[in-house]
């Protein structure tokens, strides 16, 4: 918003991070990808800005500096990105043989809490009564119901349609539980549904809603058909946490 405000301004981005970041003298990104080339230009006028201010940088990824933007169409755009970052900072390699993610014995709480369903008790899918419509900022977006700070919305409504990680986050905050129906088998989606499905997970996981998703096949199944594309690997490991 501070940068479409000033949009104008050639340094728009740069005089909206100075102002976002105040202060401040450590800058920790967690999951740290890129997987579109209009967000390597911004990231890399972002590292840019923040090496500039000698502010100390933590990241962690699960890609290695050569690694991110893997793309070969679009991987030279960010390579002045990757350039700073090995340059300015150090890389630790970690790794292990073990998921702990699979091992948890915990699910009582937050999205761990959360079911991958068969089958639905009687009665309990939406009519199309309690079918609703969400706004956020302006836009509207179809769901299946609103019941008691739950929401229930189908996987083509979550995913095929042009939602991004703003209403994902908006709705993350505003509801206290999600339930997602119809999700298929992974290979059947598009690759932009797969990429929000991805998103919407990994939303989910950070803000720790306790969601239940509802599909046909078993979520091994699901993950069974799981393609190479960026990401998928960490989906895997986050709904490895949901009982079945």
């Amino acid at each position: 918003l501070r940068v479409h405000d000033s949009r104008d301004d050639p340094r728009a981005l740069e005089s909206a991070l100075g102002e976002l970041l105040g202060p401040s003298r450590l800058l920790f990104f967690d999951e740290f990808h890129v997987h579109d080339s209009g967000d390597a230009r911004l990231l890399t006028r972002l590292l840019a800005f923040v090496f500039a201010q000698r502010l100390t940088v933590l990241v962690t990824s699960n890609y290695a500096p050569d690694s991110l933007l893997p793309n070969p169409i679009w991987h030279h755009t960010f390579e002045p990105g990757i350039a700073m970052i090995k340059d300015h900072l150090d890389v630790f390699h970690l790794d292990g043989p073990t998921d702990y993610r699979t091992q948890s014995p915990h699910h009582t709480t937050g999205f761990a809490s959360g079911k991958w369903l068969t089958v639905l008790p009687p009665g309990s899918y939406p009519s199309a009564d309690e079918n609703v419509t969400l706004t956020v900022r302006g836009r509207q977006f179809p769901a299946l119901a609103v019941r008691n700070g739950q929401l229930w919305i189908s996987f083509a409504q979550l995913c095929d349609s042009t939602l991004s990680t703003i209403e994902y986050l908006y709705w993350a905050d505003a509801f206290d539980e999600w339930v997602v129906t119809d999700v298929p088998l992974f290979d059947d989606a598009s690759r932009e549904a797969q990429q929000r499905f991805i998103n919407v997970i990994d939303i989910l996981t950070d803000t720790d809603t306790p969601t239940t998703f509802i599909a046909t096949h078993t979520v091994d199944e699901f993950l069974a058909t799981e393609t190479t594309r960026p990401d998928t690997f960490r989906m895997a490991s986050r709904l490895q946490l949901l009982r079945s």
